[in-house]
């Protein structure tokens, strides 16, 4: 079943080079384009999207505040945001928002097209960029900060450290319960224990956390291919 998504942003031609890009793979679909936030909410209502490629910088509702809007749907899709902006505070608010992921409009054909997939499956993506900014920040805005973390890490089992390892990867759950060889279901169960022990609210957090704690490298492992 192809992967529905919408296009957000003020500029038709970028919409229309993405829609070109992504219509270009025969497992996505794009159902609608929007031009600022308040059409972006409205055409998601409509078409019901699995995932919305969000711009962030447009006019009447920007991209933080549609993507505010979006969680509160009772369809909830997965929004990516994809901007020339890399601004720290950007990031943050869209990440707070509920994004499933941030990534720089400089990014490869291939690379949005992988981002989109693994946005659909529940997956979080960030360009490199993104996940330097955040780490360099994460002191300031984790529950978990510089003291204690090992401590924290430590307190995990192997089984919890390891999905920790995955999710900042950019695994999906069933890539990761593929690359352990365990069911779904217990990876569910490993990853929401490995959140709470840490005091974390989310895989983007845990991501962070990962790449804070070493876990997770420039040279990072990178999820099985379907």
């Amino acid at each position: 079943m192809a992967i529905r998504v919408l296009i957000v942003d003020d500029q038709s031609l970028i919409r229309s080079g993405l829609r070109s890009v992504l219509e270009a793979d025969d497992e996505i679909v794009v159902v609608a384009e929007a031009a600022d936030g308040a059409e972006a909410v409205s055409a998601t209502r409509e078409h019901r999207p699995q995932v919305v490629i969000m711009d962030l910088h447009m006019p009447h509702i920007g991209g933080v505040e549609a993507t505010l809007q979006l969680m509160r749907l009772e369809e909830v899709p997965r929004v990516l945001v994809l901007t020339t902006f890399n601004t720290d505070d950007l990031v943050i608010e869209a990440l707070q928002a509920g994004a499933a992921g941030f990534l720089l409009k400089d990014l490869r054909t291939e690379e949005l097209v992988a981002a989109v997939r693994t946005v659909a499956a529940g997956g979080t993506v960030m360009s490199p960029e993104i996940m330097t900014k955040l780490v360099s920040r994460a002191h300031a805005r984790m529950p978990v900060g510089s003291n204690g973390l090992r401590e924290k890490i430590d307190s995990l089992t192997d089984s919890e450290r390891e999905v920790l390892t995955l999710i900042g990867a950019g695994y999906t759950n069933q890539k990761i319960a593929e690359a352990l060889h365990l069911s779904l279901a217990s990876v569910k169960t490993y990853a929401s224990r490995m959140l709470a022990r840490l005091g974390l609210d989310n895989r983007t957090q845990a991501a962070i956390l990962a790449y804070e704690a070493g876990l997770v490298g420039a040279e990072r492992p990178r999820p099985p291919r379907k």
